[in-house]
């Protein structure tokens, strides 16, 4: 029988991401106050809020970091001569714009476990409080202090590691689609976090991490494909997975500003979409549904990888 699951907090519905949303604006006016932006540049970069929306609604519905959606296009930037950006200051733009749109997208999903409703069906489970915690702060423990490692690390071939991760990544993808439509389609979703899942997620954050130091994603979606395939509920899967990418982008902010390997132009225009699209994700992936959000990340996850690949081998 469906049960309620008990709030985390009596904070009305929302008052998180309400005090998150203004934390974020004020960030966004101090870089533009620190950084005297480029008023040209901007005007040639306006189509940069639409990029930042459609990201971070991919990558909040289903968890896997806006950069999936803003290495590609900044890379094609660049190959058409739009925006001459190398591959360390695509993982700085890319880790800025998340910043605000899986944050946003974190907070969302955080208030969402705290005010639970009941399971909507008998193939649907709530999902408790402290699993959701303890799986964010396993992975963040090992994740993040890969990640600061790698970024500290000497010059590494960017584009042969986005190649090779996103080769593993199809056949995670491929995994998460037939699961979904076989084994998975009529079993109820698991209800606790498994031991063993917990361990697996552990031996993931550490390549996770490090990917994540080089790519600016990688962690979110390990995590979330793991926990689709494995069948727990996506508020679980995409909450931690945002969550985690959030934290880890957040932290990985420090050294690429220390760097200064950050196009604060980019940063400025696209952050405010992605935090729209973090807000409107959850929504998004409610009226999806579990099966078909599933589908569609595996979806995107094959098709986007697929391109990247062919694009090195062409």
């Amino acid at each position: 029988m469906a049960t309620t699951q008990p709030r985390l907090s009596a904070l009305p519905p929302g008052r998180i991401v309400v005090c998150g949303g203004v934390v974020l604006a004020a960030l966004w006016c101090a870089i533009w106050v620190a950084t005297a932006p480029d008023p040209a540049l901007m005007r040639q970069l306006a189509f940069l809020p639409g990029v930042g929306v459609i990201g971070a609604i991919i990558a909040n519905t289903s968890g896997t970091g806006g950069g999936v959606v803003f290495v590609p296009v900044f890379n094609g930037l660049r190959e058409h001569g739009v925006m001459a950006l190398d591959p360390l200051q695509i993982t700085a733009a890319s880790m800025g714009i998340q910043c605000f749109g899986m944050t946003m997208g974190a907070l969302r999903w955080t208030d969402r476990l705290m005010h639970q409703a009941p399971p909507p069906d008998a193939l649907h489970s709530g999902v408790r409080p402290r699993d959701y915690a303890l799986a964010a702060v396993a992975v963040l423990a090992i994740s993040l202090p890969a990640m600061l490692a790698v970024q500290r690390m000497g010059p590494i071939d960017n584009q042969a590691i986005l190649v090779t991760y996103k080769a593993f990544s199809i056949p995670l993808g491929l995994a998460l689609i037939a699961a979904t439509w076989t084994v998975n389609r009529n079993v109820r979703e698991r209800e606790r976090l498994e031991p063993v899942d917990l361990a697996v997620l552990m031996l993931l954050a550490a390549p996770g991490g490090a990917i994540t130091a080089l790519l600016s994603v990688g962690i979110g979606e390990l995590v979330a494909l793991y926990l689709f395939i494995r069948h727990y509920p996506v508020l679980l899967s995409t909450g931690v997975a945002c969550v985690v990418s959030s934290v880890s982008v957040l932290s990985g902010m420090v050294w690429h500003t220390q760097a200064g390997t950050v196009q604060w132009e980019v940063v400025l225009l696209a952050g405010p979409g992605a935090a729209l699209g973090g807000f409107l994700a959850r929504s998004i992936a409610h009226w999806l549904g579990a099966r078909r959000l599933k589908t569609l990340d595996g979806l995107w996850i094959v098709l986007s990888a697929s391109y990247l690949v062919w694009l090195n081998w062409r």
